[in-house]
């Protein structure tokens, strides 16, 4: 009698029909649904080992408080560890999804990877990828054709390495073509990194655009999905982190506190005990 999907926001794109691959049918049965006002959208939640704090793979736990001091010894971890130029005021950009082409959004980032490092060569800076796909070899050659290897390093996934990088990194690069709900958008600014995502799905109701003089957002959101929308979001992620130090300690404190108590199973829990009362 009643259906969920796994977002508010990808549930109404298939009724609107934003997306081709859904079967004609499926489609007409959920909006039979919504119209009905029997179809609802529950976020998933990060797993409980996602938390700064505990995280056993962390060189360094930390919080909301000390994030600053626990991401900056984190990321000289992960620097040495990759192989990567050693210095903690460099930004790092994680990729934290598969490399499929067809949902994530990696060819976006291979049309401008060498446009990101090249512009920001001065600020050092780096990126990670830690997923496996079939864009991992393209993005191998990019890196070994323009020498990029101290500052790009692409790694298979690794359960150790995806914490740390989560630890470590600045931002994560998420700009999926759509997404039922994600979870790295949720996951990474639970330890102050920060996504730079398309706005669609499950992304859309989770992250908006950061308003530091309003003290909102949390993230960098593009709207036109294509590697122009995808830079544009990266230079607006880079205003953000050059801005002085304490401004932007402040923002990400609030945007960790924030996630925590928003991305978590008791939240999940709620809509679903909400729907189930409806339901009763």
């Amino acid at each position: 009698h009643f259906v969920n999907t796994v977002s508010p926001t990808f549930l109404q794109e298939i009724v609107e029909g934003h997306h081709g691959f859904v079967e004609p049918a499926l489609r007409q049965e959920l909006a039979n649904k919504w119209h009905a006002g029997c179809a609802f959208g529950i976020l998933n939640a990060p797993d409980t080992s996602f938390k700064p704090g505990t995280d056993k793979y962390l060189d360094r736990n930390y919080g909301p408080e000390d994030h600053t001091v626990g991401k900056r010894e984190n990321k000289c971890v992960l620097q040495k560890t990759l192989g990567l130029i050693e210095d903690e005021t460099a930004p790092i950009l994680f990729w934290p999804s598969r490399l499929d082409p067809v949902q994530k959004g990696c060819q976006l980032l291979s049309d401008i990877l060498y446009r990101v490092v090249s512009d920001y060569w001065d600020e050092q800076l780096e990126v990670v990828f830690v997923a496996d796909g079939d864009y991992q070899g393209i993005f191998r050659s990019i890196v070994s054709w323009h020498g990029f290897q101290d500052r790009v390093a692409v790694c298979h996934f690794d359960e150790r390495l995806e914490h740390l990088a989560y630890g470590a990194s600045d931002f994560i690069l998420m700009p999926s073509r759509f997404e039922p709900c994600g979870l790295p958008q949720m996951i990474a600014p639970i330890y102050g990194s920060l996504p730079i995502v398309h706005d669609t799905g499950g992304i859309h109701d989770t992250i908006r655009h950061l308003d530091v003089a309003n003290d909102s957002g949390n993230g960098f959101v593009f709207e036109t999905y294509d590697a122009a929308g995808l830079f544009w979001a990266i230079q607006q992620a880079m205003v953000f982190y050059q801005l002085p130090n304490d401004l932007k300690a402040n923002q990400i404190l609030r945007i960790m506190q924030s996630s925590a108590d928003n991305f978590n199973y008791a939240v999940t829990a709620k809509n679903y005990i909400d729907l189930y009362e409806k339901m009763l």
